[in-house]
């Protein structure tokens, strides 16, 4: 167990004690739990490559810790009317069809790898600070206005899609060069 591991499963560990901190809707403890979960996965990796600790199970934990935190805030932020349903089902659905293509693949046997490409880096990052910032609309009434929000969310829904779509292409590729 190294440094970076150790921050992935704390960022894990964070997601259930946020969903909680919503459903009581203590909405600025929630902010303060999701930036420091938020903090975890931009140093996790960067600590990995400084420390040169990177390792498969960091491989592996890393992009699943990302998922849980982001699919499960944006659903309950949804349920509690903070983020619109419809971006909470664009991402899912995005991570479906991922789920979907790497099930097939395996199953048809074919050799690949998933390495993260910059626009699904992009895409985290854009999701966590949609995030970030509809707890801030709702911890912080005005301090960001109306159209500004929906902005986000129209540009978290874009490069959602924009993410979905290069797996999907990078999938095909695969099956084809196989």
């Amino acid at each position: 167990m190294n440094i970076p591991n150790t921050l992935t499963i704390i960022r894990i560990l964070l997601v259930p004690i946020i969903v909680i901190l919503l459903m009581q809707e203590l909405f600025f403890l929630a902010l303060i739990v999701f930036v420091a979960a938020s903090v975890t996965d931009a140093l996790d990796g960067f600590l990995a490559r400084i420390l040169k600790q990177q390792t498969v199970l960091g491989a592996y934990l890393d992009p699943l810790a990302d998922k849980a935190l982001i699919l499960t805030t944006f659903v309950a932020l949804s349920i509690l009317n903070v983020i619109p349903g419809w971006l909470t089902v664009i991402v899912i659905s995005r991570d479906c069809v991922i789920l979907l293509g790497v099930s097939v693949l395996f199953l048809m046997s074919v050799s690949f790898e998933i390495a993260p490409s910059f626009v699904s880096k992009a895409t985290t990052v854009i999701q966590l600070l949609t995030a970030f910032l509809a707890l801030v609309t709702r911890c912080m009434p005005g301090y960001i206005n109306y159209p500004t929000i929906v902005t986000v969310f129209w540009v978290a829904a874009f490069f959602t899609i924009i993410s979905g779509l290069d797996y999907i292409s990078r999938g095909i590729k695969f099956i084809n060069n196989s």
